[in-house]
């Protein structure tokens, strides 16, 4: 399988499969409480049998070619990971996401892997509208949709019930003609 370098600091983007539930499950244990405070991923992931099943959901979303899970390894430990909540080749959408632990935030990890996500979608797969939906109270969230270059379309007022509060969903995107053009810049940059 694939081992995807993203810079000097020991960081990987690799497959998140059914066989990691040992691993997800203890991931998830160690940063449970900071993963969970804007969305609800790997709640239903206490065991091991419950965490292969989230796992396996993704496996089977990749296999219909809706959605994947991909994961985030820091030294060899799963600190988090990026995703494809949906994907929808035929009309060329799709929307992104990301969960850390804590001992993976503060490094970039999230945009470095999702630029080698969004540039596959675009450039593999011709996805034309990348979406990034995030709670407006996820300032590093938010942070992410900005350095990647996203625009903010909106805000959905109140629609999201996370612990008992109506959280507001902030809406941001990037065109495949916008990520062309400022990956083309950052390429001009480097050299």
């Amino acid at each position: 399988m694939y081992a995807i370098s993203l810079g000097d600091d020991g960081a990987e983007l690799r497959p998140l499969e059914p066989w990691h539930a040992e691993e997800f499950l203890s991931h998830l244990d160690r940063g449970r409480e900071f993963i969970t405070q804007h969305i609800p991923f790997g709640t239903n992931a206490t065991d091991a049998g419950s965490a292969r099943a989230v796992l396996q959901k993704y496996a089977d979303m990749r296999a219909a070619d809706t959605g994947s899970l991909h994961g985030l390894w820091l030294d060899g430990k799963l600190v988090g990971g990026v995703l494809f909540l949906n994907f929808d080749a035929e009309r060329g959408n799709c929307e992104v996401g990301c969960w850390l632990e804590p001992a993976g935030t503060g490094r970039g990890l999230v945009t470095r892997a999702m630029r080698v996500l969004i540039d596959w979608a675009v450039g593999a797969r011709g996805i034309h509208r990348v979406e990034w939906h995030a709670s407006s109270a996820n300032e590093p969230s938010i942070n992410v949709a900005r350095r990647l270059g996203m625009s903010r379309d909106g805000v959905l007022r109140e629609n999201y019930p996370h612990r008992g509060v109506r959280a507001d969903t902030e809406v941001w995107s990037v065109l495949a003609p916008e990520w062309r053009e400022a990956r083309a810049r950052d390429a001009h940059k480097d050299h």
